[in-house]
């Protein structure tokens, strides 16, 4: 019998390994969110691509054989190698539906802008001006979220503004820096999965008739190109929280 069966079964173990290991590393801060993520990414699809070949070659040479000594090794590493496999096809199915951005903002014409981010280490040296030099980011946030729009506000600035501050505590924000005064609120938000941190910055303005507030967010991820929707999404759990809509 070739160590075809074992190898298979060590290879989608290899898999499920990465598949624990990349988060572990990422919250002991053995490895940086980002190369964690790769190393997760990497490690699954090579583990469980050569756990599914070798088994699927193992049995094959034994498929006259039932009783063959290692093919329940063979099994394992198919199984285990596919279900991953087709763990990571769903993910990235889901990730397709989502533009390539990571930019997002209620206010692409005149983006709030990050002041104390730009302290943040992770932040230093980067250009954190509104779209990242992406130019293609407005028009694609505007056809995938249409409905990212400044938000209006029934109320003064003054309270509108403490409104937004006690949104983002109740979202769980880690608030950075408030400035009442020019209506600026920043903060972070950090993922569980591989502790991806994204920077956030809220404006709050009088509104043009004077009768009311204008609340702009803006969103960014610190890692990759694609955001998955993450961004997008805080600020709609932001705007239901703060106006219920």
């Amino acid at each position: 019998m070739t160590p075809a069966p074992t190898l298979s079964a060590l290879a989608a173990g290899v898999g499920v390994f990465a598949a624990l290991a990349g988060p572990l590393a990422a919250h002991l801060q053995l490895l940086s969110p980002y190369t964690a993520f790769r190393t997760f990414a990497l490690g699954i699809f090579t583990g469980s691509l050569l756990g599914v070949a070798l088994g699927l070659w193992a049995l094959l040479r034994t498929w006259n054989q039932p009783d063959a000594v290692g093919r329940p090794w063979a099994w394992a590493g198919l199984l285990t190698g596919a279900v991953l496999l087709l763990a990571m096809a769903l993910a990235g199915a889901s990730a397709a539906k989502v533009p390539p951005i990571h930019d997002i903002t209620t206010n692409p014409k005149n983006p709030p802008e990050f002041v104390q981010a730009l302290e943040a280490e992770d932040n230093r040296g980067r250009n954190l001006t509104y779209p990242h030099g992406d130019s293609k980011t407005p028009k694609r946030q505007q056809e995938a979220y249409p409905d990212l729009k400044p938000i209006g506000y029934p109320a003064a600035p003054e309270e509108a503004f403490a409104k937004a501050r006690d949104t983002a505590e109740a979202l769980g924000w880690a608030i950075l820096a408030l400035d009442p005064a020019a209506g600026r609120l920043e903060a972070t938000q950090t993922s569980r999965l591989f502790r991806f941190v994204d920077d956030i910055v809220i404006r709050v303005r009088k509104d043009e008739d004077g009768s009311g507030s204008i609340v702009d967010l803006r969103s960014t991820s610190r890692d990759g190109i694609s955001d998955l929707g993450a961004n997008a999404r805080r600020i709609r759990q932001f705007r239901e929280a703060l106006i219920g809509n």
